[in-house]
């Protein structure tokens, strides 16, 4: 599996191509803050292509304003980082440097991630955009994700996102990276019904991850504890935060 196995999975028409490189120095001007990130741009990246814009005048879908945002476009990019690049970062960078809504494909080696960011006006600077919340990330995992994949190439595809607007669209496209974040749960990959359905399991997830990174915290204090009475509280709370974990489960 690599890019161009997800990029064919997006489903995009020959009229949203663009295939062109972005030179690092954009990057560096206008996502690289500190001198470390500058120096992880110059090290850790080996390639950046502009693979394609979706806008009106591309796929006919709406473009999209309202008072926090504007989508007139979105891109897809690809990046291409050496090894022992920070992911994590570079990846961030992107998101951040680039003014529009981005679904981007990294590269890493064998690995591959993509990622999705919405995009707000900034409160401080007029015609700025900043990222609106956490970056969704989903590396994909040959060997544990293997089985999800018709599913999930089948639900990437440009026909199955919504289409009343570009928001509506890219949003299509976080649901369906939290489908598989999902389904790594549940054993079942399956795209939200609709937007309440996925604003509600993109609630449960994250508090599924929270009680999850709780209990791994309880049970590492446990096992470094040595009185045992307070050995068995830390692991009674375990026990009560793994319910709690269980009926978070229901709700994914």
């Amino acid at each position: 599996m690599n890019a161009e196995s997800f990029l064919a999975a997006l489903n995009l028409p020959t009229t949203c191509r663009v295939d062109q490189r972005i030179p690092k120095k954009l990057l560096l001007e206008n996502g690289a803050p500190t001198a470390a990130d500058k120096r992880q741009i110059n090290e850790g990246i080996e390639d950046l292509l502009w693979l394609a814009t979706l806008k009106p005048t591309t796929i006919g879908i709406s473009e999209y304003r309202d008072d926090i945002r504007e989508y007139l476009e979105i891109v897809v990019l690809r990046l291409t980082l050496r090894v022992g690049a920070k992911t994590a970062r570079l990846v961030e960078l992107v998101h951040r440097a680039v003014p529009y809504p981005m679904l981007l494909l990294t590269e890493q080696n064998t690995r591959i991630d993509l990622s999705v960011a919405h995009k707000r006006w900034a409160q401080n600077e007029a015609g700025k955009t900043v990222l609106d919340g956490e970056v969704l990330s989903a590396l994909w995992d040959a060997g544990r994700d293997g089985a999800y994949w018709p599913a999930f190439r089948a639900a990437l595809s440009l026909g199955r996102q919504p289409t009343a607007t570009l928001h509506a669209l890219y949003q299509g496209w976080i649901d369906t990276l939290l489908a598989l974040q999902i389904a790594r749960i549940t054993g079942n990959l399956r795209p939200a019904d609709d937007q309440q359905q996925a604003a509600q399991q993109h609630e449960a997830l994250s508090e599924y991850n929270r009680l999850d990174s709780a209990i791994i915290q309880l049970r590492i204090a446990a096992a470094k504890e040595r009185q045992i009475a307070r050995q068995v509280e830390l692991n009674l709370e375990v026990k009560r935060l793994e319910a709690a974990q269980a009926a978070v489960r229901t709700k994914l």
